[in-house]
């Protein structure tokens, strides 16, 4: 099964039968709205009763969870979540088949569909990508952004083993005396970037005023990924077989390497 994920997800198969009986084939994608449609495998004993109680539901005809619990009319954004589910599912469509990890990496820089969002107001502030094996001798691959808008930004190879390297690099700062826990709330700003997150900000910067040097270092950085990706591919098919401490090493290795790029 491979994964896909920003604020709005895709999602792969097939898994194994006993994880995801309703789930063996195909493709799903979920888009900021509810995707539970007419296909219910379990639901709470009251969920029906409790649609007709509140006028969502007539009791007639056939029951669909989202049809029946979305707004209606529906707010703007939803509109646009629309939108974007409809164009994940023709790109995943497109890919039928021979889906991969650099599939839905591509797919999440995908700026037409409006999935990778590079607005201020609206950014995307993450990307992640899960490659889970069905053979559970074979570990579980995970790449992250930890950085906005994945179309400006490299996949970082991950893997859970004992004795995990921590990557200070892309923890948030924490502060005494945090405005989201005084009260009242909110009532000053903080800086909550992490020191990858402030150096790709000033990368981006570099792209839009010097598009030739912020090209160059785009194609750099993508260069990094395409190696993550090439090794993660030769774990996953066991044509190589790394040692548990270069795993733990793995991601706190390809941060710092992203970061000497951005000096």
């Amino acid at each position: 099964m491979i994964l896909g994920f920003c604020e709005r997800g895709a999602l792969s198969a097939p898994p194994e039968p006993d994880r995801a009986p309703a789930f063996t084939e195909g493709s799903r994608n979920i888009s900021n709205q509810l995707s539970i449609g007419r296909e219910i495998t379990a639901e709470h004993a009251g969920l029906r009763q409790r649609a007709r109680s509140q006028g969502w539901w007539s009791g007639d005809g056939e029951f669909s969870f989202a049809e029946v619990f979305s707004p209606t009319p529906q707010p703007a954004h939803m509109e646009a979540a629309k939108a974007r589910y409809h164009a994940g599912k023709e790109l995943l469509r497109q890919h039928a088949g021979h889906i991969t990890a650099e599939t839905f990496m591509a797919i999440l820089r995908d700026k037409a569909s409006g999935i990778c969002v590079d607005s201020e107001g609206f950014r995307t502030t993450g990307s992640m990508v899960s490659v889970l094996p069905q053979d559970p001798a074979v570990p579980c691959v995970h790449f992250f952004t930890a950085t906005p808008d994945p179309s400006r930004s490299i996949f970082k190879p991950f893997v859970f083993v004992a004795g995990l390297k921590p990557a200070p690099q892309v923890r948030s700062p924490t502060f005494r005396d945090d405005p989201a826990k005084q009260i009242p709330r909110f009532q000053s700003a903080v800086d909550r970037r992490h020191q990858l997150y402030r150096r790709h900000q000033a990368a981006l910067e570099l792209m839009e005023t010097d598009q030739e040097r912020g090209q160059k270092l785009l194609q750099t950085l993508r260069d990094l990924e395409k190696q993550g990706l090439e090794g993660m591919n030769a774990l996953l098919e066991g044509t190589v077989t790394p040692c548990p401490e270069e795993l733990a090493d793995l991601f706190f290795d390809c941060v710092e390497a992203e970061m000497k790029f951005y000096t």
